[in-house]
């Protein structure tokens, strides 16, 4: 039986990586007994080149598809197997590790806890979740295999995947960090924070003997808490919108907003902030406060004075009775 498998060990072998699993950048061929025998055929497919390991030192890497003879072709990767003969001249005991050379396309990335940055304009904390995807080919095989993949016999692409993950955070922090983009110029420019992460990731890359083709951030999205702050400042932003609409001041729309809100309640003035004169009631402090902001105002276009008024009937501070009336004298003086 020793005898037989000695002399099954140097039947010749056909040497290829087939199925190639697309999930898996780097696969080592695993021989019955880590031997390569003379006569054997090595087969390279499109897509697909081989990492010659001996004794822990690549000696070679082939990187054109094609099939090569052991015993015979005169290529620097079979030359390279040919010196190191042990033991039998058709004897050969190494690793040779395919790699895959063709394009490795649409890996997702996210976030996987949010970015957090200060909106400078806003004045407000962000945390951000954003997520997209990249594509990359392995540019330098031999770096690549010799600094990350080591003595493992597969190195998937999710593996790899992983790593670029890490690397996309720290460089999606720094650029919104740098950038104090307020919350609401985002996504206008996700293209242009998208091409400067790429170049950032390519030089970064480049360290793993990786070449990225392409890098994107298509989404993005917030924490709740900011939600809620966004909420706040669009309410207020609409408010203050609205109120110049009607000639109003933010503060001033506010004030009456206060006064309307107090006057429902019995003691209600002393929280909305406004001091009382003695003697004086909370309706009267309301009444004058709207007859001060509706008094018609020689000189001021009567159509801006009726904006003021339609303001203060949508926000229910006056009633359709006192619009009614008031618009009565405005159109009167005009």
């Amino acid at each position: 039986m020793g005898l037989f498998n000695f002399f099954k060990r140097q039947i010749a072998t056909v040497i290829e990586w087939q199925p190639q699993d697309q999930n898996v950048l780097i696969w080592r061929y695993r021989a019955a007994t880590g031997e390569i025998k003379n006569a054997s055929k090595l087969i390279i497919s499109p897509g697909q080149g081989c990492v010659l390991v001996y004794e822990g030192r690549i000696t070679d890497v082939i990187d054109e598809d094609g099939v090569y003879n052991i015993r015979t072709d005169n290529h620097p990767f079979i030359t390279s197997l040919l010196k190191v003969a042990q033991l039998f001249e058709s004897e050969h005991k190494m690793g040779l590790y395919y790699y895959r050379k063709a394009e490795v396309l649409n890996q997702g990335w996210g976030t996987a806890s949010p970015i957090k940055y200060f909106d400078d304009y806003y004045k407000i904390p962000i945390q951000l979740s954003a997520y997209g995807n990249f594509s990359y080919r392995l540019k330098d095989p031999a770096k690549f295999f010799s600094n990350y993949v080591g003595s493992q016999d597969n190195y998937t692409t999710e593996s790899f995947r992983e790593v670029v993950q890490s690397r996309i955070l720290q460089v999606l922090t720094s650029s919104f960090a740098k950038e104090k983009l307020a919350f609401t110029e985002i996504d206008a420019e996700i293209d242009r924070l998208s091409r400067g992460m790429k170049e950032q990731l390519l030089q970064d890359l480049e360290t793993f003997g990786v070449q990225l083709h392409d890098f994107r951030i298509e989404g993005n999205s917030f924490d709740q808490d900011t939600q809620d702050r966004i909420g706040k400042i669009a309410d207020i932003t609409a408010d203050s919108h609205a109120a110049t609409e009607g000639g109003l001041s933010y503060v001033e729309l506010e004030k009456l907003r206060a006064l309307r809100d107090a006057a429902k309640n019995e003691g209600g003035l002393a929280g909305a902030g406004v001091g009382l004169g003695a003697g004086m009631s909370l309706g009267k402090v309301f009444s004058n406060s709207i007859d001060e902001v509706t008094q018609p105002v020689a000189g001021v276009d009567p159509m801006e004075q009726l904006r003021k008024l339609k303001l203060l009937l949508d926000e229910n501070i006056i009633t359709q009775e006192e619009f009614d009336q008031k618009k009565k004298e405005y159109l009167n003086k005009f």
